[in-house]
């Protein structure tokens, strides 16, 4: 019989939300299984958007500066490749918490069926992945 009491089922559906939030962010951020040629590496979420002209691909990496990333395509997927790491001057800093991921990134994206032009900027805390379509 299903709980009758709306402060009690309010908390229920509160604990079950955080405990699928909880699990989506782990699985978000699992590190990928490193193979004979790589090392680890962890993977950033990621938008994709597609228009008449173009798909964006916008990655959570804030911090992370564009120059230092890779992104081409390869076999029909987007493969985003590069690394956070702490800025030298916080790099002998008293760490309280440490959430965002560092280290090694890498992202394969399937992309629609097409031929692109690639290009990429920072916009907002996030790396914007912009693939023209060449008609």
């Amino acid at each position: 019989m299903p709980n009758r009491n709306p402060a009690g089922w309010m908390l229920a559906e509160a604990i079950d939300a955080l405990t699928r939030a909880e699990r989506m962010h782990r699985e978000l951020f699992r590190p990928q299984r490193p193979t004979a040629q790589r090392e680890p590496a962890w993977e950033p979420p990621v938008d994709v958007l597609e228009t008449d002209r173009a798909v964006l691909v916008l990655i959570a990496l804030p911090g992370v500066d564009p120059n230092q990333v890779t992104a081409l395509i390869e076999d029909g997927c987007l493969l985003v490749q590069g690394k956070r790491v702490l800025p030298p001057e916080l790099r002998n800093a008293v760490i309280h918490r440490l959430e965002l991921p560092q280290g090694r990134f890498e992202r394969r994206i399937l992309l629609p069926t097409g031929r692109y032009s690639v290009r990429h900027f920072a916009a907002d805390g996030c790396l914007v992945v912009q693939l023209d379509k060449i008609r």
